[in-house]
């Protein structure tokens, strides 16, 4: 594990949940990669994820997100934490990608609800049980219901707090009274539990219910703005709202056709690594990415 911030804090309140580039015929750019994760972290963030579902995990096999994973952390090195999704809808797979993790240099893990099968909820307790006896590293839980049609139950997260590496959960429900809800349930977890907003809109709603930070796709393009909302918020939140409220089209332009088709578009335009999606995805249309740009370029204008 990294000797840098990340051995204290393996996870951060910056989180970017990196787009993985390719190459025009559809390689993984690993130079790119470092890259973009360089760019990433002297903009703001703490921590640079891979793996995850903006940077298309679907269509990642056999030893690229390892790879990806390895271009990453050399790029930061000790100036940020790395963070490799580690998740499917098979324990088997998702323990031994897990275990695997550490060794190939991550300072934590995110670990998607299994998706497509629909486990009951106390077979999500026994996975993730699993999967955090698999590793020393910290445990992100991610709850994203629309992606995966199951959610995690406030009962089964309250549960789950109570295993000492699992540390928090990534919201992308939607749902602020959910998020207190959790919030409230876990204070005082043996090991501590955390909320980091999974959804950009909800960045400020999530830090008011007791938020400890975000997993960001626009923090490609704001991170600086974004890292200011985390730090003022508790000392100045009326700064915070109007950051926040400055980077919200920009949150919403990003998702007007599926992530992270807008925001690779966008990226190419500004001359940053990304290259096309993979399918089953579709590039941007010229009118999605246009409007990403133009929101991106409102905002630089008042840097």
């Amino acid at each position: 594990m990294s000797s840098g911030p990340a051995a204290s804090d393996p996870i951060g309140a910056v989180v970017t949940a990196m787009i993985t580039p390719f190459t025009a015929d559809g390689d993984i750019d690993l130079q790119g990669a470092g890259r973009l994760a360089r760019h990433l972290v002297d903009t703001g963030s703490d921590t640079v994820l891979v793996n995850g579902t903006t940077g298309e995990s679907p269509t990642l096999h056999g030893e690229a997100p390892w790879e990806l994973l390895a271009a990453v952390r050399e790029a930061v090195g000790d100036d940020a934490s790395v963070m490799i999704g580690t998740g499917s809808n098979d324990t088997a797979r998702t323990v031994a990608a897990t275990a695997r993790a550490a060794e190939a240099g991550a300072d934590a893990v995110l670990v998607v609800t299994p998706y497509y099968n629909k486990p009951q909820q106390n077979g999500l307790v026994a996975h993730f049980r699993a999967v955090a006896d698999a590793t020393d590293l910290p445990v992100l839980l991610y709850d994203v219901p629309g992606r995966t049609v199951t959610a995690l139950s406030v009962a089964t997260l309250t549960e789950l707090s109570g295993v000492p590496n699992i540390v928090g959960v990534k919201d992308a429900t939607g749902d602020l009274g959910k998020a207190a809800d959790v919030r409230l349930a876990t204070l005082g977890a043996p090991g501590g539990f955390d909320l980091w907003c999974g959804s950009d809109e909800m960045n400020l709603p999530v830090l008011a219910v007791g938020g400890r930070g975000l997993v960001s796709v626009s923090a490609h393009l704001v991170g600086q703005e974004l890292a200011e909302m985390v730090r003022v918020f508790p000392s100045d939140p009326a700064r915070a709202l109007e950051l926040h409220l400055r980077c919200l089209p920009l949150h919403r332009a990003l998702f007007a056709e599926t992530s992270p088709a807008p925001l690779k578009g966008a990226l190419n335009h500004l001359g940053l690594p990304a290259g096309p999606v993979r399918g089953p995805l579709a590039e941007a249309s010229p009118e999605t990415v246009k409007a990403v740009v133009g929101v991106y370029e409102a905002i630089e204008a008042k840097r």
